[in-house]
C-alpha cells in the first residue's frame, strides 16, 4: 500500500473532513499533528513515505528534503501556490506536485476582525471583563480614517470593499499595482512612502517570497503615525519581526494585528506575546471549516488522480 503522511494537522481535525477509513484498504495513512523539530527530524520521520499531504507553508518542503526522501513520489498541498515547496527540485526528481482550490474570503474576514479588535481595544476590554473591570479604554471609529493596503489583488480587493463600506478612505500600493482595479474600487493609488505616512490602518496583502521580504522595517514603522495600526495576515517575513517588536515596545505605532510570523508556530517566549498593543492570532486566516473541507477532500482527490496516472491541478 502507498504510504501517505498528512502533515501539520495542528488541530487533529483532518478526519472530520474526509473519511480516511474508507481509504484504509488502498493507503497506509499517518497523521502528524505536531510540527517537526527541525529538518533533520522531518527527514527521519518521513523517510519511508511516498506521498505527503501538506498544509501550505507549515512544513517547508526544501531541496534537501526532496533529494533525501528517496521513496517520495507525490506532494499534495492546500492551495494552488506554495512557495515553501522547491518545485525545481521536485521536477528534477520526477515528483508530482498538486494543489487544491481555496476560498479567498476567509483571510479578508479575519483581517477585519483584527482591524476592529485594534480599533476598539477588544483584547484589553475582554480580558478586563473577566477580571471584573468595566470600560477601561477609549476606542476609535473607522469612518473617515485612511485604510492603506499593500497589495490590491484578490484578498486586498475584498478588504478594500469592506473599508469603503465602513466609510474609510482607501489607498493602495504594490510593485505591480493594477490601476484599473484601483479605479473600479475607488481606491487611490499612491507611492509606498505616501501609504506609510498617511495610513491610519496599514494592512498587508501581497504574496511572500523575496520580492516583499522585509518590506516593512523600522525605517517604515518610524514614518507611520503614532496613532496608526499595522495588520499582517499575509506572510510573516514581509514585516521584520525584530523591528516590529521595537516599534510596539516604544509606541512608535499604536498597535499591530498579526496572524503570520517569521517562524511558525510562534515560540512561547517570543516577545510579541507579551506586548499589550499586539493583537495576535495563530495563522488562522485560512483556517475555516469551509476551507478545510475543500483542502482535505481535494487533497485526496488529487492523490487518487496521481495514483491513477492522471494528475490534476499540477503546480509548475
Amino acid at each position: 500500500m502507498l504510504k501517505v503522511a498528512i502533515l501539520d494537522d495542528y488541530q487533529n481535525v483532518s478526519q472530520q473532513f474526509v473519511d480516511l477509513e474508507k481509504l484504509s484498504g488502498k493507503y497506509e495513512i499517518k497523521i502528524f499533528s505536531e510540527p517537526f523539530e527541525d529538518e533533520a527530524d522531518t527527514l527521519e520521520k518521513l523517510s519511508d513515505f511516498e506521498a505527503l499531504l501538506i498544509m501550505r507553508e507549515r512544513t517547508p518542503i526544501t531541496k534537501n528534503l526532496i533529494e533525501n526522501l528517496k521513496d517520495l513520489k507525490f506532494i499534495i498541498t492546500s492551495g494552488l501556490t506554495n512557495k515553501s515547496i522547491d518545485l525545481v527540485a521536485a521536477k528534477k526528481r520526477g515528483i508530482i506536485v498538486c494543489g487544491t482550490e481555496s476560498n479567498t474570503n476567509a483571510t479578508p474576514e479575519l483581517t477585519w476582525s483584527l482591524i476592529l479588535g485594534l480599533a476598539r481595544n477588544l483584547k484589553e476590554e475582554i480580558d478586563n471583563m473577566y477580571q471584573g473591570y468595566w470600560q477601561t479604554t477609549v476606542g476609535v471609529e473607522l469612518k473617515g480614517k485612511i485604510l492603506g493596503l499593500i497589495g490590491l489583488g484578490e484578498v486586498g480587493s475584498q478588504v478594500a470593499k469592506i473599508g469603503k463600506a465602513f466609510g474609510m478612505q482607501v489607498m493602495a500600493w504594490s510593485e505591480n499595482l493594477n490601476l484599473d482595479t484601483c479605479k473600479k474600487l475607488d481606491v487611490l493609488p499612491c507611492s509606498k512612502e505616501d501609504l506609510i505616512k498617511n495610513s491610519d490602518f496599514l494592512s498587508i496583502h501581497v504574496q511572500g517570497g523575496e520580492r516583499y521580504k522585509n518590506c516593512i522595517t523600522l525605517k517604515e514603522l518610524d514614518k507611520m503615525k503614532k496613532t496608526s495600526y499595522l495588520i499582517n495576515t499575509s506572510r510573516g517575513p514581509i514585516v521584520n519581526e525584530d523591528d516590529l517588536i521595537i516599534a510596539l515596545s516604544t509606541n512608535e505605532i499604536a498597535g499591530a494585528g498579526i496572524d503570520v510570523f517569521e517562524k511558525e508556530p510562534l515560540a512561547e517566549n517570543n516577545k510579541l506575546r507579551f506586548l499589550p498593543n499586539a493583537l495576535l492570532t495563530p495563522h488562522i486566516g485560512y483556517v475555516t471549516a469551509e476551507n478545510y473541507n475543500i483542502f482535505y477532500n481535494q487533497m485526496i482527490e488529487a492523490l487518487e488522480s496521481c495514483v491513477n496516472n492522471n494528475p490534476i491541478r499540477i503546480l509548475k
